[in-house]
């Protein structure tokens, strides 16, 4: 009996163990399981994680998100792993600051030229600085080299160039880069003076100016040394007071010092998708802002600024470029508003301030018998005032290729000399070799042309051989303003094409359809 009761009883107390053990592993279990429950989205969605995290860290600092919190409960990440950036959304009673918006990166993708040795004071040569900036962001992708405001940095001749540079980078240029003016800056002389080649997705804005320092290279232009645009011949005052040789203007003290080779502002240079935007150019010693084989180009809100004398200033010049946009931009310069040139096709112009300068032009074209080829311009919504030229195609005798495929429409002129103007004898010399061979125009489209001239309405001077064709005139209204300079009727010169509503003043000149006898562009010829 007393055996028995005693296996009893230790049998019932090794149940009473069990059960006990049993109670407590369970909570264990029950414990961890609700500590694991909070690290599987984690484990499934870092972004979930980052989202139900109610902690927040003890620090924050901008443009940083804070992933790994204090405290040893809560492991980090992998070293292998990268979190993905939580979107730009706060939710309220969460204080982790939002993504920076695009354009204004946090100061791992900033680079102050000041944080390089730059001085901005306008004196001390920041060259070095500015090339030690563009070194470390051509690094990192959409990376944003920054040019401060309030500050004014004496800069020379400098590139920035690629083709291994990472993608996307923003000059942001709020403050002033001043050019040199000492013979020694550009030796022998330099075709631009800011160049930016053989990159991708490079955008150049703020609210800053490029200041050319370019009057030293204009003092020194004369009519001997700089070609004459050809359509001075066209203006001749009543009074014939034009020099047959002008005076020599007044010498520098640099005369004679600074190279013949006068530098372009800015000038970009084999790259994909280019965008300028904001900023201010003024007076470059040539042309401002050029465009040399570049496919994608945003041009706007923007301004250019130099005197209308300032010899060969272009505002804009599109060379071998493709895919262009220009818009919502002040152009005031010594010569053509917007050139262009060979190469270049899909270019659309729009609500453009145009003045003191030469209009918008397509060309010179075929010089030196070569090949040019344009097509698909289209240049509308622009204003005009005080130009010499409005809207002009101009071409060498000698020259091969086309231009193709234009539209000139809504074009506003006030006080524009020559509004109108096809020139396929273009010459900047006293006189050229008559040749027979011509770069084709064809397929040009003016409508809406509107306002004062002071010279003539329309020139229209085209190849003998090779006749302009298609040329559409439709609502054509121009008006002479005053009797200062010789008024002259329209103009036309083996010009074809079609008058689709009647003309202020009437062009009379211009012969309907297709020339009985057109030469046909060989295949050589053709573009």
């Amino acid at each position: 009996m007393s055996g028995f009761s005693f296996t009893s009883l230790t049998f019932i107390l090794v149940v009473c163990f069990m059960v006990w053990s049993s109670s407590n592993f369970e909570a264990c279990i029950a414990g961890r399981g609700r500590h694991y429950w909070n690290r599987g989205p984690s484990n499934s969605s870092p972004l979930s994680s980052s989202l139900n995290n109610k902690k927040k860290p003890k620090n924050h600092h901008s443009g940083h998100h804070q992933h790994g919190h204090g405290g040893s409960s809560k492991p980090k990440s992998p070293p292998h792993y990268k979190a993905a950036p939580p979107p730009a959304i706060v939710k309220p009673g969460d204080d982790t600051p939002p993504s920076p918006p695009k354009g204004h990166q946090s100061s791992t993708t900033t680079f102050n030229v000041l944080n390089f040795g730059a001085k901005g004071d306008g004196t001390t040569d920041d060259t070095k600085a500015f090339q030690a900036a563009w070194a470390a962001a051509c690094k990192v992708e959409a990376s944003t080299l920054l040019v401060p405001a309030k500050y004014q940095f004496f800069v020379g001749p400098i590139e920035f160039s690629g083709p291994y540079c990472e993608p996307n980078i923003v000059f942001q240029l709020d403050g002033t880069i001043i050019a040199p003016q000492d013979p020694k800056a550009w030796g022998k002389g330099l075709f631009q003076w800011l160049l930016f080649s053989k990159l991708r997705g490079i955008t150049v804005q703020g609210s800053g100016i490029l200041e050319g320092k370019g009057s030293v290279w204009w003092k020194e232009a004369s009519l001997y040394d700089d070609p004459a645009d050809d359509e001075l011949k066209l203006i001749i005052p009543l009074n014939s007071t034009v020099h047959q040789f002008p005076p020599v203007p007044i010498r520098s003290k640099l005369s004679g010092i600074m190279p013949s080779i006068k530098p372009t502002a800015l000038r970009f240079y084999g790259s994909f998708n280019v965008t300028v935007t904001g900023i201010t150019i003024q007076n470059s010693p040539q042309c401002h802002l050029k465009f040399d084989n570049c496919v994608g180009v945003l041009v706007h809100d923007m301004s250019v600024s130099s005197p209308g004398d300032s010899a060969n200033t272009d505002g804009i010049h599109l060379q071998n470029s493709k895919d262009v946009l220009i818009h919502t931009t002040t152009l005031a310069c010594g010569d053509d508003c917007i050139s262009i040139q060979t190469g270049c096709s899909n270019v659309y112009v729009h609500n453009v301030n145009c003045g003191p300068g030469h209009g918008i032009s397509i060309g010179s074209l075929g010089r030196y018998n070569t090949k040019a080829c344009v097509s698909n311009i289209t240049v509308r919504d622009v204003m005009m005032h005080n130009t010499m030229n409005g809207v002009r195609i101009k071409t060498w005798q000698g020259g091969l290729g086309s231009v193709q495929g234009v539209l000139f429409s809504n074009i506003q002129v006030s006080e524009v000399q020559l509004p109108i103007v096809i020139d396929q004898f273009y010459c900047d010399k006293s006189s050229c070799k008559n040749q027979t061979s011509a770069v084709a125009v064809s397929g040009i489209t003016y409508e809406r042309i509107r306002g004062t001239y002071t010279v003539k309405p329309v020139h229209f001077a085209c190849s003998d051989n090779l006749p302009c064709t298609d040329v559409t005139l439709n609502s054509i209204q121009l008006k002479p303003i005053q009797e200062r300079y010789h008024m002259s009727d329209a103009f036309c010169w083996q010009t074809f094409g079609e008058l689709r509503t009647p003309t202020v003043p009437p062009i009379g000149c211009l012969q309907m359809g297709k020339p009985s006898s057109n030469r046909l562009q060989s295949d050589h010829d053709s573009c």
